[in-house]
């Protein structure tokens, strides 16, 4: 697997093509988009857009089967040449200008959109705030086991005119913000060109995915792949030291104005030190260490998994053995501090 030779954190195309294992895979951003970022419209158009040429890939692959069936004299020719027609890879750019070419050589003519507005025939808008494909299915939607078996052109129309009324069109339930140019021009391509291809949304694509990789991308990694606490844990390990550091240096002094004796007895102060620092460490790199060494993270607050990600599950193992040797150096300094302390009584 890519992952087991992959010594370096991965970047957002790998997540996306869910190429990574847990914490940094795509269900882990899925969370983050929508939990931390408040952005998740962007990540699901960037979705939909890839289930769209997912679709379009299936449909084109089900007609060039169909005419091949029909017509098996043009097998032999088609196979000699079958680098022209194969739309099967997905990161191929050349692959996807020849399959937007093909669908553009299909559309119809524009011209009937004209007699559509003219005749009071207006394009229905499909439904829209429908759930995303995170939600809705298990499924990867850059894959076309996704789609269902047979694909007709009304099915690429109709997801192409899904996008454009759910993300795109001003006052959209889940409107996206984008460039006006880039907009319009999908919005002309599709009402008035009648255009479906993959194409249309290249430039939309490539802009929200530049902004997830530029805005949300470096903290999802911070988060997932050098921490493994949600906000809520966060905090509350935060409260949970605070309260323990007080309970700590309270009983010290105790012990210290009381002159209680024998002094033996102060060394019962390692435990309130102990967890006070170490809730107060895991809150400052939002890492539980003992967490990290067993192999561990939260999706959601108390919701654990396990760590995959063979390059950050060594990176988390390190800080954590590095946390947890700073936390017992704090402890042993403050114990013996107010062990070695003389007493007082007031």
């Amino acid at each position: 697997m890519e992952a087991t030779t992959r010594n370096r954190l991965p970047t957002l195309f790998e997540v996306l093509s869910r190429r990574t294992f847990p914490p940094v895979d795509l269900f882990s951003f899925f969370i983050y988009m929508r939990d931390h970022q408040r952005s998740l419209d962007y990540l699901d158009f960037w979705l939909d857009v890839a289930q769209h040429m997912s679709l379009c890939r299936h449909y084109v692959r089900e007609l060039r089967r169909s005419v091949l069936v029909s017509t098996p004299e043009l097998g032999q020719e088609r196979d000699v040449s079958s680098g022209q027609y194969d739309f099967a890879d997905e990161d191929d750019k050349d692959s996807n200008q020849r399959l937007s070419a093909f669908l553009r050589s299909a559309t119809p003519d524009p011209s009937m959109s004209q007699q559509r507005r003219s005749t009071g025939d207006h394009l229905e808008t499909p439904p829209t705030g429908g759930p995303s494909f995170m939600s809705s299915s298990g499924n990867d939607p850059t894959t076309s086991s996704s789609i269902a078996h047979t694909v007709n052109r009304a099915d690429v129309r109709a997801s192409a005119e899904k996008i454009l009324y759910t993300y795109l069109l001003r006052g959209a339930e889940r409107e996206i913000v984008l460039p006006e140019p880039i907009l319009q021009s999908i919005q002309h391509a599709i009402e008035i060109e009648l255009r479906d291809d993959p194409d249309l949304f290249m430039d939309a694509k490539d802009y929200v995915f530049q902004a997830m990789e530029r805005d949300a991308f470096p903290g999802f990694l911070r988060s997932k792949a050098l921490g493994n606490l949600v906000p809520t844990s966060v905090m509350l390990r935060l409260v949970i030291g605070l309260l323990a550091m007080f309970g700590g240096f309270w009983a010290a002094f105790s012990l210290i104005f009381l002159d209680i004796q024998p002094r033996v007895t102060r060394l019962w102060l390692i435990l309130p030190f102990l967890i006070g620092v170490y809730c107060l460490i895991a809150n400052q790199y939002e890492l539980d260490p003992i967490m990290g060494l067993i192999g561990v993270s939260e999706y959601t607050f108390m919701e654990f998994f396990a760590v995959r990600e063979p390059y950050v599950r060594r990176l988390l193992v390190k800080r954590s053995i590095w946390i947890l040797i700073l936390t017992l150096g704090i402890v042993v300094a403050l114990v013996c501090l107010y062990t070695f302390v003389p007493g007082k009584r007031l």
